[in-house]
Order: C-alpha cells, then sequence, then structure tokens
C-alpha cells in the first residue's frame, strides 16, 4: 500500500514493483532525510537500470517501532543530492551506487571505493571503481603526528582488510577502513543463477552466517512465490538460527578473552564453540548449517531421539559455557580492560544506522526478531538485550545475556515442536514485476535481502546488505581517543566480516 509517498510492507511481503512511488529526486531525498531524522534507519539504498538508460535510486526504510518498511524510488541520470551530509548511515551506500553506476551523489564528502575491481572485472566502472589498492586516505598533518598502517594481508588465516591509524604517540585520532579487496559480485550472479542452485551461493556470502543468509533469502523467495512455509520447518529454522547465534557468540567472548590475555576463558570457550557447531551438525550434517534450508521449508527433520540428544548437549553446553564466561566477570583485570574501552555513545550508534549486539550495547532497541517478526518469531518471543554503556564490556555483556535466551528459546521449542511437514511440495513461481523485502536477525544483526522481480517472474535485481556493511563505520568511530593497543579488543568486540562488505 502507498502511504504519504511511501509504499508500505510487512517483512517478508511482496508488492507490485510499480506500486513504488517514483518521487522527484530532491523530493525522494527530504522523504528519506525526514524520516530517518523522524527515527526509521536505511535498511538498504541501492540503483537499478532501467531499459531507457537511466537509474532508479531505490530506498528501503526500517520502521523500527511500527514494525513496518517503508520503500521509495526516484528516477536520475548523471546525479543526485547525496543524503550523507544529513544522513551519515547513507554515506557507505552512495558510495557502492557511485561506483556500481557512475551517478554521482553531488555532495558526498568522499567518494572513495567501497569495492576494488580489476580493470577487466564485468561490473568495474572507472574511474568510480578502481583498481585493487588504489586509493587515498586521510591524513593529518603535525608535530609527532604518525600514522600506523596494519593490512591488507594479514598473520593467519584471515581475509584481506586494511586498516590505517592516524596517531600521536599511542593515541588514535583517526582510523580508516578500507575493504573491498575481493569483490565476488555475489549479488549480479543471483539475478542469473537457477533459482533452485541460488542457496548455494547465498550461503557462501558470509561463512559465519550461512543460516542466516540462508533464511533471509528463502523468506525473500517465498514472499515472492505466496509459498507458505510448514510450522515445524519455521520451528526448525529458528533452532538453526540460533545454534548459529550461540556458536558465533560463545567463540567471540573466549577471543575477547584471549585479547587481554585471560587463557582460562579463551580456552575454555574455544572448545565450548566447538560443541555447539556440532550440535548444528547433529541437527542436518555441517557444523556451519549448510543445506539445512530449503525455500519453501528445511531438508532435515529432528526426531525424537535426535531431539533429546540436542537437548541434552544443550544443558551441558549451558554448564560449560556458564562456568567459562563467569570466570570473564569474576575478574577485576579483564573489567578494567573492557569497561570505558571503545565507547561508542546511543547517538553516534543512532546516526550511523548500526544494528545487532554493537547498537543494542549502546542502548540502541533494535531487534529484528522483535520488531518485524517472522516465522517461528511471531509465536515465540526472544526479550531484547541491550545496555547503555556502548563500550567493550556492554559489547560481550551482551552477547552473554543473548546465550542464555537463546538456550531458553531452543529448549522451548524443541520440547514442543510442532507436527507436520518439512517443506510446502507446491510449485515454486516468483510473481513477475514485484519487489520483496526480507529481514532476519542473524548473529551480527539485521540482514536484508530485497529481490526485484522481471516480467518472468526472474530476479532482475537482488540487493543483499550484511550487518557488518551498516557497523564497521562504528569500529572505526569508537577507536577515536582510544589507544592504538586497545584496536584488537574493540575489533573483536565488534567480529565483523569481511566477506559479507566484500559482496
Amino acid at each position: 500500500m502507498k502511504d504519504d509517498g511511501y509504499a508500505t510492507l510487512r517483512n517478508a511481503e511482496s508488492i507490485e514493483w510499480s506500486a513504488l512511488p517514483t518521487l522527484p529526486v530532491h523530493r525522494f531525498r527530504d522523504k528519506v532525510v525526514t524520516a530517518i531524522a523522524d527515527g526509521a534507519r536505511l535498511s538498504a539504498f541501492f540503483a537499478v537500470r532501467t531499459q531507457r538508460q537511466t537509474v532508479r535510486l531505490v530506498a528501503v526504510l526500517a520502521d523500527d517501532q511500527n514494525g513496518v518498511l517503508h520503500a521509495l524510488c526516484s528516477t536520475v541520470k548523471e546525479s543526485f543530492p547525496s543524503l550523507t551530509p544529513e544522513c551519515p548511515q547513507a554515506h557507505l551506500f552512495e558510495r557502492e551506487i557511485y561506483e556500481q553506476t557512475g551517478v554521482m551523489p553531488e555532495g558526498h564528502p568522499w567518494l572513495k571505493p567501497v569495492r576494488f575491481a580489476p580493470a577487466d572485472w564485468p561490473g568495474a566502472n572507472p574511474p568510480a571503481t578502481p583498481a585493487i589498492g588504489r586509493t587515498d586516505f586521510f591524513k593529518m598533518q603535525g608535530e609527532e603526528i604518525h600514522e600506523v598502517a596494519v593490512g591488507p594481508v594479514h598473520a593467519g588465516v584471515i581475509e584481506p582488510g586494511h586498516f590505517r591509524f592516524q596517531c600521536h604517540g599511542e593515541n588514535v585520532y583517526h582510523l580508516e577502513i578500507s575493504l573491498g579487496y575481493q569483490h565476488r559480485g555475489i549479488e549480479k550472479a543471483l539475478t542469473a543463477w537457477p533459482l533452485g542452485n541460488s542457496l548455494h551461493l547465498v550461503q557462501t556470502a558470509a561463512g559465519d552466517t550461512s543460516i542466516g543468509h540462508a533464511v533471509t533469502h528463502a523468506t525473500a523467495v517465498e514472499g515472492l512465490s505466496r509459498v507458505r512455509v510448514p510450522a515445524r520447518a519455521q520451528a526448525l529454522r529458528g533452532v538453526a538460527l540460533e545454534l548459529e547465534r550461540l556458536a558465533n557468540h560463545i567463540g567471540d567472548l573466549g577471543a575477547l578473552a584471549g585479547d587481554v590475555g585471560f587463557l582460562p576463558t579463551a580456552a575454555q570457550c574455544g572448545a565450548i564453540r566447538g560443541d555447539f557447531l556440532n550440535m548444528t551438525a547433529l541437527l542436518c550434517g555441517s557444523r556451519l548449517g549448510r543445506g539445512m534450508v530449503r525455500i519453501g521449508g528445511v531438508a532435515y527433520d529432528l526426531e525424537p531421539a535426535r531431539a533429546a540428544e540436542l537437548l541434552s548437549r544443550l544443558r551441558q553446553g549451558e554448564k560449560a559455557v556458564t562456568a567459562a564466561v563467569n570466570l570473564l566477570w569474576n575478574s577485576s583485570s579483564v573489567l578494567s580492560r573492557f569497561e570505558t574501552t571503545g565507547v561508542l555513545s546511543c547517538r553516534q550508534a543512532t546516526d550511523l544506522g548500526l544494528v545487532g549486539p554493537a547498537a543494542r550495547a549502546s542502548g540502541v532497541y533494535r531487534d529484528v526478531r522483535h520488531d518485524f517478526p517472522t516465522g517461528i518469531y511471531s509465536l515465540f518471543h526472544i526479550p531484547v538485550s541491550t545496555l547503555n554503556a556502548g563500550d567493550v564490556y556492554s559489547r560481550a555483556l551482551v552477547r552473554w545475556l543473548e546465550i542464555q535466551r537463546s538456550i531458553e528459546f531452543i529448549q522451548e521449542l524443541v520440547e514442543s515442536l510442532p507436527p507436520g511437514d518439512l517443506r510446502n511440495s507446491g510449485t515454486l513461481s516468483m510473481s513477475a514485476n514485484r519487489i520483496a523485502v526480507a529481514l532476519s536477525e542473524g548473529w551480527r544483526g539485521e540482514i536484508c535481502h530485497v529481490v526485484i522481480t522481471d516480467r518472468h517472474g526472474k530476479p532482475a535485481r537482488y540487493k543483499m546488505v550484511d550487518p557488518s556493511f551498516h557497523n564497521w563505520p562504528g569500529l572505526a568511530l569508537c577507536l577515536r581517543g582510544q589507544t592504538i593497543s586497545d584496536f584488537p579488543l574493540c575489533n573483536k568486540s565488534f567480529n565483523l566480516s569481511y566477506c559479507g562488505y566484500d559482496l
């Protein structure tokens, strides 16, 4: 439905593509900026090329308070007035639009590349998409100011990312994060792959979020196909999604302990994380949950014997992780390193559009499971865990609160699994000329997939927003005024994805 210049829709709902209001670009800008000033946020902002050689800007705004999404668009040719000066959360989206289309956001403070690309890359748009590693960096001048550059090649098995610090002594004045060294073209591939194979690609968007991205993709396709997912399948999706959250949160708490040299929790959480990954393997045969989700349902059931085994392992895991994590909270040396380190205020988190535990640790009440519930989350509710300090301690403690609540959720769900089919056996066929927006709460935060179909019902544009895309600027901001030795701790307290950004 249209509402005062917007098309309003629910999570996982599809509407006619023509239902999106196409506004003059200055009115489009004013509508988006005003909505964000009134409490909405940008879930997605991207460009669609039209047959008339113009570009259509599409904005998807999330209204957390009312649980609805607003979408609107505008047609532009060579440029449009940048939203970034008044809306900081638009700055990465606008840089991405520029390098993908060449359309200039006039007034943007600095159109640095979001992703680099080889000169022969099919999607390269010189000079908007420069060759790999070629870019300017922010520089400071002054006596005893020095620069520290880290990466993009790192020690160990880690993906590429470049961090450049402007420092005076140990004090960090500015951290610049440059990513995009591995442009994989997943969004473009999703418009070319057969629909039956798309899940294989989506699960590689961010490997530690395989279930989160698979559920979001399936939900979007189901909305376009008007496919109803059986209740038992929805419940099993919820179990898988929360197991993914548990394994990663536990691993993060162990890594945070390791970054401050507190080895008891670091060692124990590393092992316990493996136990929770094995619970996912018990569910579907893959520790990362690959193959669990199918369009219209799930591929694997949880029979009574394996359900009992899962509950037994869950109780053992809960006992082990409680003992390991309480060592953190009872150590004054750990708390002295966590507290007041890497502070990000509620205003900063809101202005940047942060999502997930990073936002909730700064006092932002935001969780897709609560604000835009679909599937099993429409029936079983998980309380939103928030704190206000916005420091490393808060980001760690929010994870711990979510661990406890996810365990309770899984126990309740497994003990009361609804009967029924695992998958809708109906014909899968996406409707033509429609748009669907699907949101899920991955363990890092909101995952957003937008699918626009053509007149044949095939994906004409696929937009994927990993939570890391929203949250990397938050890491950069929280380092200001910290010592450079605090970077590993702050970095791990966000634990963002390179590949989720380098789509």
